[in-house]
């Protein structure tokens, strides 16, 4: 294999395809990338056998061939080449020799052999979405993805797709998350996306308008980006009925000022880092929300404005689950349904339906 390219356009493939390289590794070669050299392109590929990131860029290929190479240490070294034009040359002992400028290195590759190959979806069912929507999705429910392993298919987003409209969920047991997006699509479908996946995609995507392509079969996702594929394995097992989930009326209505709450959910927080009880008090009456909280170190008690319909209200809540919720959002005033005390609340736009997060309250004596 003897192969030239500019070392911007092989810095950054190598930075994008290395995301799929894990950082707890069984297997040796999955440290590895492997470069296919032919037809006047050099793809690059990255597993860890979940994710797999593919990236093809033009190069002036003079011998075809291919090799898998220390999939960090590359990344790293050719990061700080990325002004110079860069030749790579494999040679009989499997060594790639790295020639820049008036310098050349050597390193020790892989058997392509043992490398396993990239995945190929085995159906024509996709659906489109721009890359827009599909950040907004990842960003505004990941966070409520469970992080633990006793109950595996909450550790991924359910895509429950519904012809022309994607609703995508994540939970873990003490919240919910749920946003809405309209897609291009005649599927009806549900499968479950590792959180994992989904992060190293949206940082793949640009935010802009672009309608990509979303491919699925029963066993894997796949993402079409042009000159860049991701594809995915998908979490196997029942995922839980949020529709059933979600409460459909309500005895109490709060509109507030999101960020009048956020910061006073944030110094609220302060206070507890050292507490033992770690939830906040909200005292929900007439036009106002009075939010509590105490430790050791004293107490906070913040009075926020607010438009409430309905009963009287005293819950209880872990601050954290509504900051992670209203943090993702940028509206200026959100909605606030709750029941009893000891029922969930959830959180909503006032002007669509776009989202919506649901939270259990904290049961104390």
């Amino acid at each position: 294999m003897l192969v030239v390219c500019q070392g911007l356009e092989l810095s950054d493939a190598f930075l994008r395809v290395s995301k799929a390289i894990s950082n707890k590794i069984t297997n040796p070669i999955l440290e590895g990338i492997k470069l296919v050299a032919e037809d006047g392109t050099l793809t690059m590929s990255a597993t860890d056998t979940e994710l797999s990131i593919e990236k093809k860029i033009k190069a002036d290929i003079k011998i075809e061939g291919e090799t898998v190479v220390p999939g960090r240490f590359i990344t790293e070294f050719v990061k700080k080449l990325t002004n110079s034009l860069i030749e790579l040359e494999l040679n009989e002992r499997n060594q790639l020799i790295i020639r820049y400028e008036d310098s050349e290195s050597v390193i020790q590759c892989y058997n392509p052999v043992e490398y396993p190959g990239f995945k190929k979806i085995g159906t024509n069912e996709y659906f489109g979405i721009t890359k827009k929507d599909f950040k907004t999705v990842v960003n505004k429910c990941i966070f409520a993805v469970a992080t633990d392993d006793s109950r595996p298919i909450l550790k991924g987003v359910l895509f429950d797709i519904d012809n022309r409209e994607l609703n995508a969920v994540a939970l873990d047991g003490y919240r919910l998350a749920r946003i809405k997006k309209s897609i291009q699509s005649n599927i009806k479908k549900s499968i479950v996306v590792p959180a994992r996946s989904l992060n190293e995609i949206s940082r793949l995507i640009d935010e802009n308008d672009d309608v990509i392509n979303v491919y699925i079969d029963e066993y894997t996702i796949m993402l079409d980006l042009g000159d860049t594929k991701v594809t995915s394995r998908l979490l196997e097992g029942d995922y839980m009925n949020y529709k059933q989930i979600i409460p459909v009326n309500y005895e109490t209505f709060v509109i507030l000022n999101r960020d009048q709450f956020v910061e006073a959910l944030e110094r609220a927080t302060l206070l507890l880092r050292s507490a033992q009880n770690n939830f906040v008090k909200l005292d929900i009456k007439e036009n106002n929300i009075c939010l509590t909280s105490n430790s050791e170190l004293g107490n906070v008690k913040e009075n926020i404005p607010a438009t409430v319909a309905g009963k009287d209200l005293l819950i209880s809540f872990n601050p954290r689950y509504f900051l992670e919720s209203l943090r993702v959002n940028t509206n200026e005033f959100v909605k606030v349904c709750f029941n009893e005390a000891s029922n969930p609340c959830v959180i909503v736009p006032t002007e669509d339906d776009e989202f919506l997060y649901l939270i259990l309250p904290v049961r104390f004596m």
